[in-house]
């Protein structure tokens, strides 16, 4: 047994004494869409719904077992970590700052809130979580307070490898794991669990997930350094970051690029709303990255194997579920956004609704402007039950000589107008 795998394993009593190993779960329904035997490792129902707890309890436990014990606590996160930490000053009774930014949804603030009361107190520092970590690392040195970094840390990478302990221990008698399936941001997680399956599982291959807006893994290991990247996309909040950790990239920069896919955001949103309305899973876009990634490899390579995804983490904000429906639908090609040339003049509109099919429905209907005497712009939203009914509908226009414009995946006039 190595050093690490020995380190691991003493973090194991410490999380028991907060909850019970997350349940590995078979799922009949995407192991049959993939035709092989996938798990689901439930990190969304822990006690703080991801695995942020794990590292949290490893860093504060092997802190306050050192020969000075810190009196504070501060770290700066607008999510899961932030949620982590405040859980564990609870437990461990210490006092803790976390410290937000200002756009934080009042959710979190809510719930970290919570987790931590009596002993943590919340600050707004910011627009942006580096603004927010910066005021953080401030005030810990001016109060003499204990940093507790979300990822980029050997007692938070230990922490999250306790993952793989569970899953080599939850998997049936007989069975091997061909694949592990995981999300990339910091990279804690990654880190912790490749090194503890290549001790304990050698054979067993990796596939890591980052949103398609925030490649910070995979660029990096195209170029053989850490990359920071210029901008992200937040909307995959739970793994989109600017640079991956340096102590995490350490620690995997011998896989390849190949090695990490990515996953476009509204093809996650498509991927949440089906789970939750198959299986019941309320998952985070963080959360849903390892089940999306099933459909984003090729069948052959998955067809017949043993594959673990970990399912990261559940804590989603329902007040940006219309947004994620809308999200799904557009990836699905179930909605679409026109820009038509509409004639202004008397049973303009009656023509048009003769072009739609029984299964198409208008969602928006707004007159941008009028463009000419005769004619207006109109925004239009459609939503079908069949993608092959677009190619109707366009068809339809095409031949009453009806100027339209595809809009759907046009991000800049999208924002603008949708």
């Amino acid at each position: 047994m190595t050093k690490f795998t020995k380190e691991v394993g003493k973090i194991l009593p410490i999380l028991r004494k907060v909850f019970d190993p997350t349940p590995l779960q078979y799922n009949k329904y995407l192991s049959d869409l993939v035709n092989a035997n996938v798990w689901l490792k439930r990190e969304d129902l822990t006690p703080v719904r991801s695995y942020k707890i794990r590292g949290a309890y490893a860093f504060f436990d092997e802190v306050l077992s050192g020969n000075t014990e810190p009196n504070l606590f501060v770290c700066a996160s607008a999510g899961n970590h932030a949620q982590g930490f405040a859980h564990a000053c609870r437990h461990f009774k210490k006092k803790g700052v976390v410290f937000m930014p200002v756009t934080t949804p009042q959710q979190k603030v809510m719930k970290t809130t919570a987790f931590g009361s009596p002993n943590v107190t919340i600050r707004l520092e910011g627009d942006s979580f580096d603004e927010a970590n910066q005021a953080a690392i401030e005030f810990a040195k001016v109060e003499g307070g204990q940093m507790v970094p979300p990822f980029d840390d050997k007692r938070i990478i230990r922490g999250q490898a306790s993952v793989a302990t569970e899953i080599l221990d939850q998997i049936p008698d007989g069975q091997s794991i061909d694949f592990v399936i995981l999300a990339v941001g910091g990279g804690g997680l990654a880190a912790g669990v490749t090194r503890y399956f290549r001790e304990n599982s050698p054979k067993t291959r990796f596939r890591f997930v980052e949103p398609d807006g925030a490649p910070s893994l995979k660029t990096s290991l195209k170029i053989g350094k850490r990359v920071k990247l210029a901008q992200i996309d937040s909307f995959v909040d739970g793994a989109a970051v600017h640079i991956i950790g340096n102590e995490n990239f350490r620690w995997l920069k011998d896989f390849k690029s190949d090695d990490v896919v990515l996953a476009p955001t509204n093809g996650v949103c498509a991927t949440m709303v089906e789970i939750l309305n198959v299986e019941g899973m309320v998952l985070e876009p963080a959360g849903a990255l390892s089940i999306d990634t099933l459909k984003r490899l090729p069948a052959n390579t998955l067809s017949g194997k043993n594959i673990v995804c970990i399912v990261s983490g559940g804590n989603f904000d329902f007040e940006r579920l219309p947004e994620v429906k809308e999200r799904a639908l557009r990836f699905s090609g179930l909605k679409k956004y026109y820009i038509l040339r509409f004639p202004q003049r008397p049973g303009a509109l009656k023509d048009f609704l003769t072009m739609l099919g029984p299964e198409d429905d208008i969602a928006r209907f707004e007159y941008l402007k009028k463009s000419a005497r005769n004619f207006g712009s109109v925004l239009i939203g459609i939503e079908t039950k069949r993608p092959e009914n677009f190619k109707t509908l366009t068809s339809q226009l095409e031949k009453a000589g009806m100027r339209y414009q595809d809009i759907t995946d046009n991000e800049i006039v999208g924002n603008l107008l949708i």
